[in-house]
């Protein structure tokens, strides 16, 4: 009788050990779960196609990146005459970004449009957190586009600010997977220069993007600026469209290298987006690709070696 209540009292013992056992792993699990961590990478790249995505550089790293749009593929500039518009650079770009912090870029590029050089800064306002105490990404860009060429006619700049454009944007992101993240892109453009004496100097667009992870290294791209319909008037001499590209995505290490179609001849915001006159329907698609190679300039002396950055 005496042996049965030992073991009746050890088999209690042990239950009520187990069961404290696993009431602290669960109460270990509540808090780790209740630690709002930094949702990161919702975009692979600062870019996706044509327009920005919500991240930003790593601190002390650079960003070298050099994109190429090509000519027409089909249409009446197209076809194999142009090589399917190989032939043909509708636009050039070389620039570089900088993280100065990690929620904070600068960037400086040209391209071959207007020998347009842009000045700009990104700033990441908002990160998403993973207990969707706050569910998105919030960046606001901002950028400053010089014409640097000659004028066409004596009266194209009569003044030299007539020579600026200003770009500003708040870029709204969010990553709803491991694979898929999407954004919106409300922006305005100011500008003195125009083709068309009826078109506004002020745009409003609104840009959508998103990006899904098709493997680990290999990614679909795609971005659609709405700017006419809004605030630009329809009764033009010019025939406007709005920008639309997709692409594929390739990381190789340090490397980014994206294969694109997009319908835009020209790269940056300032050109793009009140000027694209090319239709995806009327072969006004073209190939165009980048190349973005990042370098860690500054190391820490304390570098944390599972700290890794943010993009790459």
């Amino acid at each position: 009788m005496n042996k049965i209540k030992y073991l009746l009292i050890s088999f209690s013992l042990f239950t009520l050990h187990a069961q404290a056992q696993e009431a602290d792993s669960l109460l270990k699990a509540l808090d780790s779960g209740g630690v709002a961590t930094t949702v990161d990478a919702a975009f692979k790249s600062t870019h996706v196609v044509l327009s920005h995505s919500s991240e930003t550089q790593k601190k002390h790293d650079l960003d070298l990146r050099i994109r190429h749009h090509f000519g027409d593929i089909g249409g009446r500039f197209g076809s194999a005459h142009t090589l399917y518009g190989l032939d043909v650079a509708t636009d050039l770009f070389i620039g570089l970004d900088y993280g100065v912090t990690d929620d904070f870029t600068v960037a400086i590029g040209r391209s071959k449009q207007d020998e347009l050089f842009n000045f700009s800064g990104k700033y990441k306002l908002l990160k998403q957190k993973s207990n969707s105490s706050m569910p998105i990404n919030m960046t606001l860009f901002a950028q400053l586009g010089w014409i640097a060429r000659e004028p066409f006619n004596d009266g194209e700049f009569g003044q030299y600010s007539d020579r600026f454009s200003y770009f500003f944007q708040s870029i709204i992101s969010r990553k709803f997977s491991s694979r898929l993240s999407l954004e919106v892109m409300p922006g305005f453009l100011v500008r003195n220069n125009i083709e068309d004496s009826g078109d506004s100097k002020n745009l409003f667009s609104l840009g959508f993007a998103g990006r899904m992870k098709i493997t680990k290294r290999l990614s679909f791209i795609a971005d659609y600026t709405v700017v006419n319909g809004l605030s630009r008037p329809k009764d033009l001499t010019e025939t406007y469209y709005n920008p639309f590209g997709v692409g594929l995505e390739i990381e190789t290490g340090g490397h980014i290298f994206s294969l694109n179609f997009m319908n835009s001849e020209y790269i940056v915001e300032n050109n793009f987006i009140p000027n694209t006159k090319k239709s995806w329907s009327k072969g006004g698609v073209r190939f165009g690709f980048t190349i973005s190679r990042n370098f860690t300039l500054f190391k820490s002396k304390n570098q944390d070696p599972d700290k890794k950055s943010k993009i790459y």
